[in-house]
C-alpha cells in the first residue's frame, strides 16, 4: 500500500467518525465509529503498518505527546482554579470515588495488572490510555493494552448521556430561579467569565514583551514548546535514579510553570496551527494499537470493561454528590462535574453547549446558565483529564508487572 492511498485511508475514518459524532449530537461517540473501522479494516486488507505507512511512526508520535501534554498545561490558569475551587474540589471526589470503588471490584475479579492499566484511561483521555497502553505494551501485555484503548474508547456510551441527562436537569433549575428573579449571577457577568475562560493572546508573551509582536511566528511557538518538552525529558533522567517520574507527567508541570513565568502562551500549539494536525497523529497511533486486537481478546475483555465502566459511574456519583452537597453544589452538577473525567475537553465544551441550547432561545438566559454551567465544566474537564489523568497515568505505569 503507499503512503497517500494509506493516508486516505486513515483520515476517512476520523471523518466518518466526526460526521457520526455530529449527526447524532455526540451521543455515538466518534472514537468508537472509528475504532470499529479501524477494527474492521485490520481484520480485513489493512496492513498491520498502515498508521506507520500514513507518515505517523511511533517517533513521531511520541515527539506529538511531549507537545501536546506541555500544550495542555497551558490551559490550566491558576487564577481560575482558585476561583473554580469548589469544581476542583468535586472533581477530584470524584476521581476518588472512581478510584476507591473500580480499584476495590477490580482486585476482587481481576489481576493487579488490570487494574493498574485500567483506572487511569477511566479518569483521562487519549494521552493516559496512551501511556498505559504503551506501558502494558512494553511489558509484553498486549491483551491490557488493547483494554486500555478499548476503555477509552467505550466509556464515552456512559458518560455523555448521563452528563447530558444531568445538566439538563441543572438547566431547568437555575432557569426557574432566573425566570423567577431568584438568580443572582447577570449576563454581563456571564460574558466577563467567558471571556476569561477563552482568553486569547494575540501578542509576545510576558518573558519576551520586550520583542515586537510580529515575531511570536509559529515557528518560535513551537520552539518554546519543544523547550518545555527538553526540559521535562531532562529533568525526568536527572530524577531517575531518586525517584521515576513520567517525563508526561512533567511536561505537564512545565507547561503550567511556562504560562506562569510567561514563557509560555495559553494554547501556544492551537495557535501556531498545530494543534489539529497533533491530534490526528496521536488518534492514529492510539487506534495502531488496535491493530493486536482479535475478535476472541475483545470478547474476553467484555466483562472487566462494563464492570469497570459501571463501578466508575457509581463511584463517581457517591462521592461527588457528598461533596457536593458539603460545599453547597447540587447533585445534579456535581455529578455532571465529576463526569467529565471520561470525555474532558472538547466533549465536555459540546455537550453543555448542546443541553444549553436544548434548555433555551433567550440569548439572556443562555448567557446564565453558560456562566453558571461552561466554566465548571470545563475547569472540570482540566483537571481530571488533563491534570489528574497523566499524573495518575506516570504513576501506575512504573506498578506495571512485565509478563513473564
Amino acid at each position: 500500500m503507499s503512503q497517500m492511498l494509506a493516508f486516505v485511508l486513515v483520515l476517512a475514518i476520523l471523518y466518518i467518525g466526526d460526521i457520526v459524532s455530529v449527526r447524532t449530537k455526540a451521543w455515538i461517540p466518534s472514537v468508537f465509529v472509528c475504532a470499529s473501522l479501524f477494527l474492521l479494516g485490520y481484520w480485513t486488507f489493512f496492513p498491520k503498518d498502515i498508521v506507520s505507512l500514513a507518515g505517523i511512526p511511533s517517533g513521531v508520535a511520541v515527539l506529538i505527546m511531549y507537545i501536546i501534554v506541555v500544550n495542555m498545561g497551558t490551559l490550566l490558569s491558576i487564577e481560575e482554579l482558585k476561583r473554580q475551587w469548589k469544581t476542583v474540589v468535586i472533581s477530584l471526589a470524584g476521581i476518588a470515588g472512581l478510584c476507591l470503588l473500580a480499584g476495590g471490584v477490580g482486585l476482587l475479579l481481576f489481576d493487579r495488572n488490570t487494574v493498574i492499566i485500567g483506572i487511569p484511561p477511566l479518569v483521562g483521555g487519549i494521552v493516559s490510555s496512551l501511556i498505559m497502553s504503551k506501558g502494558a505494551e512494553a511489558a509484553k501485555l498486549v491483551e491490557l493494552s488493547v483494554f486500555a484503548i478499548i476503555l477509552y474508547v467505550m466509556q464515552g456510551f456512559a458518560g455523555y448521556p448521563l452528563t447530558a441527562v444531568m445538566l439538563q436537569r441543572e438547566g431547568r433549575r437555575v432557569l426557574k430561579k432566573y425566570r423567577a428573579g431568584e438568580w443572582s449571577v447577570t449576563a454581563e457577568e456571564a460574558e466577563a467569565q467567558l471571556k476569561e475562560m477563552g482568553a486569547s493572546e494575540t501578542t509576545m508573551p510576558r518573558m519576551f514583551s520586550f520583542a515586537p509582536g510580529h515575531y511570536n511566528t509559529d515557528y518560535f511557538k513551537f520552539l518554546r514548546l519543544g523547550i518545555a518538552g527538553l526540559l521535562a525529558y531532562l529533568t525526568s533522567t536527572l530524577l531517575a535514579p531518586i525517584v521515576s517520574i513520567s517525563p508526561f507527567v512533567l511536561c505537564l508541570v512545565f507547561g503550567v510553570l511556562g504560562t506562569s513565568v510567561g514563557f509560555l502562551e495559553r494554547q501556544p500549539l492551537f495557535k501556531a496551527n498545530g494543534f489539529g494536525f497533533a491530534v490526528m497523529g496521536l488518534m492514529l497511533f492510539i487506534f495502531d494499537t488496535l491493530k493486536h486486537a482479535t475478535p476472541d481478546m475483545l470478547l474476553n475483555l467484555v466483562y472487566p470493561l462494563v464492570v469497570f465502566i459501571i463501578c466508575a459511574v457509581i463511584g463517581m456519583f457517591i462521592t461527588s454528590a457528598i461533596i457536593g452537597r458539603l460545599i453547597g453544589v447540587t447533585p445534579a452538577m456535581a455529578y455532571a462535574i465529576s463526569l467529565t473525567a471520561l470525555y474532558g475537553f472538547p466533549a465536555d465544551y459540546v455537550i453543555t453547549n448542546e443541553a444549553i441550547n436544548s434548555l433555551t432561545r433567550d440569548p439572556r438566559e443562555r448567557q446564565v446558565l453558560t456562566s453558571h454551567m461552561l466554566g465548571s465544566m470545563l475547569v472540570g474537564g482540566f483537571v481530571s483529564v488533563t491534570m489528574v489523568s497523566v499524573v495518575l497515568a506516570g504513576i501506575f505505569v512504573g506498578y506495571i508487572i512485565p509478563a513473564p
